[in-house]
């Protein structure tokens, strides 16, 4: 890419690249579950029912979507969806309750379950959501992240049933039949690549794989578990030639085998600062992160101390995307959010100068 092309990047672009902006370039910014529970406009237009009924329906989730980056000004958009969404519309038989989230109506536990996971047909099964990403692509101001769960993360819902503290079922199911977990990673993962595909083809241009609950796993396990079935996930979107962002809580321990599934980006939770996650991944893998989502409830000056502790630590490294260490609370107050992204937009530099 040559240099007028890359100045012509949107600010979130360019950090996902790792290319420096030019003087007074801000660090871009955006918050996961930013078009959520938090914002009263969500509240109002939202409506009962699952969430996968609001997902169907293009013209609201287009419309949750744009929501944020009106109310906060961030630097990206990411499309309102849920990591569920290709499960639940092959048949799996997979709802999100509120205030649980994902369950599973029959579980996955034995080889005859794998008949249940039918490839996906996106243009069939996930029409609206198509719709939403094209609606998207001409009316959102910044660029579009599209997304889809992990095949760890998906698995572990499929097979527990529900949200778990302790995946005993599903490190029951990795361990105990490693030939059914690995099948079961390959269907998942198929599904992933088709609909990131879809999504990227229809007008998203970054994308960002969720393997939430990754950090449950020890680093030997994930290696040989989960690391293949990622890479495969990321190697088959290769082509598509647009920023990989690669997420998960609590994966301190496993920064540096998750750069190697071949992100372009890796998201860092609150438990390892921004300076010390540097060290464990390589020099050209950008960083997402890192503030505790729970101190947007404690008062200002101490948000905004925390705040510029994460830009002071990524001490101007141009591949650095401003974010939460995970989702935005139901009840974060959006007055908070809004006043961390004036903080980030005046003081994060991305010039590439350390301090």
């Amino acid at each position: 890419m040559n240099d007028a092309a890359a100045a012509a990047l949107p600010p979130f672009l360019r950090a996902c690249r790792g290319i420096p902006g030019g003087p007074g370039d801000r660090v871009p910014i955006w918050f996961m579950r930013q078009a959520g529970r938090s914002l009263p406009e969500y509240r109002s237009i939202r409506g009962s029912g699952s969430i996968l009924d609001a997902i169907a329906d293009p013209e609201l989730s287009a419309e949750i979507t744009m929501q944020p980056v009106r109310r906060y000004g961030v630097d990206a958009a990411i499309l309102y969806s849920d990591i569920v969404v290709p499960v639940a519309a092959i048949g799996f038989g997979v709802d999100v309750a509120p205030g649980i989230g994902p369950v599973v109506e029959q579980p996955f536990s034995r080889a005859a379950d794998l008949e249940r996971l039918r490839p996906l047909d996106p243009e069939a099964d996930t029409p609206y959501v198509l719709e939403t990403v094209r609606i998207l692509a001409r009316e959102l101001p910044v660029p579009l992240i599209g997304f889809a769960g992990a095949p760890f993360t998906v698995a572990s819902y499929l097979i527990e049933g529900q949200p778990s503290r302790t995946y005993t079922r599903t490190k029951a199911l990795m361990h105990g039949d490693t030939a059914l977990w690995h099948k079961l990673m390959e269907r998942l993962a198929d599904l992933a690549i088709v609909s990131l595909r879809s999504q990227i083809e229809n007008g998203a241009v970054a994308l960002q794989i969720f393997d939430s609950w990754a950090g449950a796993l020890s680093p030997p396990d994930y290696e040989k578990f989960v690391l293949p079935h990622s890479q495969r996930v990321f190697a088959e979107v290769a082509d598509l030639n647009v920023p990989r962002i690669h997420f998960g809580v609590g994966t301190g321990e496993l920064l540096g085998l998750m750069a190697s599934a071949g992100a372009d980006v890796v998201g860092v939770d609150w438990r390892v600062p921004i300076d010390v996650a540097r060290t464990r991944v390589p020099a050209n893998i950008a960083l997402q992160g890192n503030l505790d989502p729970a101190l947007a409830f404690a008062p200002w000056d101490v948000v905004a101390e925390a705040t510029r502790d994460v830009l002071r630590r990524n001490a101007g490294n141009p591949g650095h995307i401003f974010n939460l260490g995970h989702g935005v609370m139901p009840e974060t107050d959006p007055t908070i959010l809004e006043r961390v992204v004036e903080l980030v937009h005046n003081e994060g530099r991305c010039d590439g100068v350390a301090s």
